[in-house]
């Protein structure tokens, strides 16, 4: 247990608590605070306090912040493939397959997993079960994921993915032939009525969606397509393609079963191909990128009579 105290300036006066706290507790997030104060860990001159309570000059302000929670998640030496690492962040390239994080019926062999055994400090970060972890990949999509390595860069991760001023660029390979070489996909997206692990477009309760798409190149059959969402919907593009009646080739949830006359693929094929984003600590631009995985590039290679629309 850690307690820290504080008394209130004229400086600081006024400021809500939350936001006082997030200032001087750089290394805590603002989320993981407001749990602090709804568990009642931070007090006011003694009392419990609400987290929009404004501070007042002579103010006394103590936090109790708790071990972090033992993490039933072991390290297990999975190999990784390292795209950037520094003291701060690491940018990982996930093979189609590998689940980033501990669930009924993945309690091994997941990136957290992997991320703990070579991360030797990860543990402790924020206090929770999922650690580092601030975005997520589908089991079967690949490419790149980063995940914080301090309390710092998981605060100012956290925002810049809230914020969207973290940009992904997706590759894929969709059912069909698209009508217009560019477009933007606008429809909200909720939790699917009937089936709980699919995600709709037929919902009443569903949240602000949009995907912009370039086509690459047409195929006999199918279209290979680069995806810039500007939301971060569960299943977003997956969801968004086939609602244009172009799933993604290999998408079982969402239609994307291959013909007899397309090649196979054992899995979506939807490849996270660029992140660009701002290096929290350093504040430099980062641009990162993960190469066209070898079973979208051999499902390309061998599709007969391809009609180029090269659109860069």
């Amino acid at each position: 247990m850690q307690r820290f105290e504080y008394d209130i300036d004229p400086a600081c006066g006024k400021k809500r608590l939350d936001i006082f706290l997030t200032e001087v507790q750089t290394d805590i997030t603002r989320s993981y605070i407001k749990k602090l104060i709804e568990a009642g860990r931070v007090t006011v001159n003694d009392s419990p306090a609400k987290a929009h309570y404004k501070l007042k000059e002579s103010d006394r302000v103590e936090v109790e912040v708790p071990d972090p929670e033992p993490l039933e998640v072991k390290p297990e030496p999975i190999s990784i493939n390292i795209v950037y690492e520094d003291a701060s962040l690491i940018v990982i390239d996930k093979p189609p397959g590998m689940v980033v994080h501990p669930a009924p019926g993945h309690s091994g062999g997941t990136l957290v997993n992997a991320l703990l055994h070579h991360c030797q400090d990860l543990a402790g970060i924020g206090g929770v079960e999922r650690p580092g972890i601030v975005h997520r990949l589908d089991k079967d999509t690949s490419g790149l994921i980063v995940a914080a390595k301090t309390e710092a860069s998981m605060q100012s991760l956290t925002r810049q993915f809230k914020e969207r001023d973290i940009h992904k660029v997706y590759l894929a390979l969709a059912k069909g032939t698209l009508e217009s070489k560019t477009g933007t996909i606008d429809v909200p997206i909720g939790r699917h009525k009937t089936h709980r692990k699919k995600m709709s477009t037929h919902t009443s309760t569903g949240r602000e969606a949009q995907t912009r798409f370039e086509v690459i190149r047409q195929l006999d059959g199918f279209t290979y397509l680069r995806l810039f969402p500007k939301t971060g919907r569960t299943h977003q593009i997956r969801v968004h393609l086939a609602s244009i009646g172009h799933p993604i080739l290999g998408d079982r949830l969402y239609g994307g079963t291959l013909g007899p006359k397309l090649p196979q693929i054992a899995r979506q094929a939807l490849h996270a191909h660029r992140l660009e984003l701002t290096h929290p600590i350093t504040g430099k631009p980062m641009q990162l990128e993960s190469p066209l995985p070898p079973d979208m590039e051999t499902l390309l290679m061998s599709a007969p009579d391809p009609k180029t629309v090269e659109n860069r």
